[in-house]
């Protein structure tokens, strides 16, 4: 009985397309790669989401393709070997943590968090505290102020800091000082430091070298790839099953209460009808990133920091760096714009309107520049505008004539339409 089950849950790490995933070496550099060219993605359109990536300060950026690195840059002086905080992606290891721990008949979910830390780790009565389970904390419905009074933070874990708000599971509500008291727990009942039941139990096993510091878990991106195809393998690494528990595997990438109906167990979910943002009680209609796929899930931190999770595509892409567009926390608009850059990576152009049999009357040189191009036509010009990737346009101009100017354009891939009153062409045009 036991073989089979170990052969079933071998299975499970055989990706969508049937083929086994490769994992690299747990020590070392070495990592096997794969050809863009071999996803039809096109070296133009890579450019493109680099000098985006670059423009919204990524520090370092992977995508992988059945366990294979297909995509990997990094930015300015951060470099492979470099540390960066993974911030609230870092819940979701927590969350995975747990899982190992409830393996290992150390709690249950179940349970309440006063059973394992004891009384007064918040600053409820007895009797609201051990209404609290460690389920309530990985799906953030404890009940406990997520704005706490009295000069306190969100993120503090002091029990005077814990303050009781409502019952809980009557509310959903991003509180980062309540989940990281899990981190406490599983520390509590396993009778180690956090660091130790991180690097023994789970870091070793997938040659994942990280270090967590004041409930931050840091490390380099490479690290958080590992993770991010330990979970798209339903927690195998090569010949190892360390999540046994396919249960709790599931469920911690399923909607976990009717609040938020995009957030698992500390996971973030894709293809929702709904979804919560962190810091509001305002259910918003969609899902959370509409230009990724429907089965995407992901372990979101401060200032985007990220890992992407596609089933479907047996992706994992991960993005750390600073904040793209300000302070935000989990999700930002990044995450769309990031995502239609990655669904534009393929060489095909059918987005792009069919032109209407005169583009022979209309000339653009030269193409590809790296600065202006020149436009002649036959027939008048009633209008010009030229398009980055995601169909934003940026340069819009009527009986326009002369010279484009370019320059100031990011490197990368674009397309320009031009009408005239007889109809209109499109062409793709090449910023180097």
């Amino acid at each position: 009985m036991k073989k089979i089950y170990a052969f079933l849950l071998l299975l499970m790490a055989v990706g969508a397309n049937g083929q086994s995933f490769y994992f690299p070496p747990t020590s070392g550099t070495a990592w096997d790669t794969m050809a863009p060219s071999d996803l039809g993605w096109c070296q133009p359109r890579i450019d493109s989401l680099y000098n985006y990536l670059q423009a919204t300060h990524a520090s370092g950026f992977i995508i992988l393709k059945d366990g294979k690195i297909v995509l990997e840059k990094y930015f300015g002086t951060f470099t492979q070997d470099s540390i960066h905080q993974w911030a609230s992606a870092g819940k979701s290891l927590t969350s995975t943590l747990t899982c190992i721990a409830q393996q290992r008949g150390l709690f249950h979910i179940n349970d309440t968090v006063s059973n394992i830390l004891g009384d007064g780790w918040t600053s409820c009565d007895t009797m609201q505290e051990r209404q609290i389970t460690i389920r309530h904390l990985l799906t953030m419905t404890s009940g406990l102020n997520d704005n706490p009074t009295g000069g306190c933070a969100n993120t503090d874990v002091t029990p005077a800091c814990l303050q009781y708000l409502v019952p809980p599971y009557t509310r959903w509500a991003y509180h980062t000082g309540a989940y990281r008291k899990q981190e406490d727990v599983i520390a509590t009942a396993a009778g180690v430091s956090y660091n130790s039941f991180t690097r023994n139990l789970l870091g070793n096993l997938i040659g994942m070298n990280g270090l967590w510091v004041n409930y931050e878990y840091y490390s380099v991106v490479r690290d958080a790839a590992r993770f991010g195809l330990f979970i798209l393998a339903h927690g195998v690494w090569a010949n190892d099953t360390i999540l046994t528990d396919t249960a709790y595997y599931n469920a911690m990438r399923n909607t976990s209460q009717n609040f938020n109906l995009s957030y698992g167990y500390l996971w973030w979910l894709n293809g929702k009808a709904t979804y919560m943002a962190p810091g509001l009680q305002t259910v918003f209609t969609g899902p959370l990133v509409a230009n990724a796929p429907a089965d995407m899930f992901a372990a979101l931190g401060k200032n985007d920091q990220k890992i992407y999770i596609v089933p479907s595509q047996n992706m994992v892409v991960v993005r750390m760096g600073n904040s793209a567009y300000g302070v935000a926390d989990a999700f930002s608009p990044f995450d769309n714009e990031l995502w239609g850059y990655i669904d534009s990576l393929g060489c095909t152009e059918t987005s792009v309107p069919e032109n209407t049999g005169y583009e022979n009357n209309i000339s653009i040189y030269p193409n590809p520049t790296n600065s202006k191009i020149t436009i002649t036509s036959s027939l008048p010009v009633t209008r010009i505008s030229i398009t980055n990737m995601l169909g934003k346009e940026v340069f819009g101009a009527k009986e326009h004539t002369g010279p484009v100017d370019l320059s100031n354009f990011a490197a990368g891939v674009y397309f320009i339409t031009i009408e005239t009153n007889n109809g209109r062409m499109v062409r793709k045009i090449i910023r180097e």
